[in-house]
């Protein structure tokens, strides 16, 4: 196990890598703790959480709404649940949103912490504070920026992980190498899905390097106005096409970024998309989505990321630098529109 306090501006956040799920009971209250857990988790790992009051949460993203928050805060109050009580999230991404989105909402706000059992989870979604809901297709569009008092990385979960989200995870390892790390594009070239799923000890480094990486990028800019944005990249163009047409996030996130690419090329001269796609579709990854652009766009004009007229895209110079650039609406429509049928 490796242990790692990281300060944020007004907290901090202690991860434990490589730990046990049992070792949660050295450092949180098991009498002032709740648990919300993932069903699918919670069927396949239901003894581990035998000690710990427990929730259980329906899995998938169309259950990342306001009724289900509702729910869960009856839930508190039936269990007594008060200010000195911790939430802690077990699961992937929509388990880690709203258990740290319900946190900063109930009683005003109360401590929390996650053990992500996916790896999206671990490199992404449970790191950085963003916390939220999402309105219909609208993702993401309620929320909270409050870090995690932890994070526990229990790989005893990824065994039961379905082949679709290792893939999902991949996305976001991938998203990172783009913006950030040259050297780790290459280490995912020379490597493989099954030679990382075989192999935990170079599972374990990568899911820490990304970690720390994404942390890294958090801790200079914790409230997105500057270099934090970058981890977006995929993500305009993803979210747009992830509800509207019932993606997985990873698929999502792995056709945005081919989009980006392509917009790239148009804008900053970017040299390096067929790299990109050949390394997207090597980690079983989709590249394309049929869609209709109107549809597409209607949504990415409802995006937190866009101001008036102009869209903040985050687009590659070139493998590990990326850059944000204003672009209008009217632009990003003409070449979606143009790329529709491609």
């Amino acid at each position: 196990m490796n242990i790692k306090k990281v300060n944020f501006n007004t907290s901090s956040t202690t991860f434990y890598f490589a730990a046990g799920i049992s070792y949660l009971k050295e450092f949180v209250d098991v009498q002032h703790a709740v648990m919300l857990v993932d069903e699918t988790v919670f069927t396949h790992h239901a003894k581990r959480f035998k000690d710990w009051k427990t929730i259980v949460l329906k899995s998938g993203e169309k259950y990342k709404q306001q009724p289900a928050v509702d729910a869960v805060i009856k839930q508190l109050i039936a269990f007594g649940a008060d200010r000195k009580t911790t939430l802690i999230g077990v699961g992937g991404g929509v388990t880690t949103d709203m258990t740290g989105y319900i946190a900063g909402i109930y009683m005003r706000g109360i401590q929390f912490g996650f053990v992500p059992t996916t790896i999206l989870a671990m490199v992404d979604a449970s790191i950085g504070g963003k916390n939220g809901i999402d309105v219909g297709v609208y993702k993401n569009m309620v929320g909270t920026i409050i870090q995690p008092s932890f994070i526990l990385h229990d790989l005893v979960f990824l065994n039961t992980l379905p082949e679709m989200e290792w893939q999902n995870g991949f996305a976001e390892i991938i998203k990172h190498a783009c913006i950030k790390d040259a050297a780790m594009f290459k280490d995912l070239e020379a490597y493989s899905l099954k030679k990382y799923r075989s192999k935990k000890t170079l599972l374990c480094d990568l899911i820490q390097r990304n970690a720390l990486l994404k942390t890294k990028v958090v801790i200079k800019d914790e409230f997105e106005t500057g270099d934090r944005k970058l981890l977006n990249f995929g993500h305009t163009f993803g979210h747009a096409i992830e509800n509207t047409y019932k993606l997985s996030h990873g698929y999502a996130v792995a056709v945005g970024m081919v989009m980006a690419c392509m917009i790239s090329e148009a804008c900053q001269g970017f040299k390096d998309t067929n790299r990109v796609v050949e390394l997207i579709k090597k980690y079983g990854l989709p590249v394309h989505q049929s869609y209709k652009a109107k549809k597409v766009i209607d949504v990415m004009k409802a995006d937190k990321k866009k101001v008036k007229d102009v869209i903040n895209y985050v687009l590659l110079q070139k493998i590990g630098k990326a850059v944000v650039q204003p672009i209008s609406i009217d632009e990003v429509e003409g070449i979606i529109t143009q790329l529709e049928k491609v």
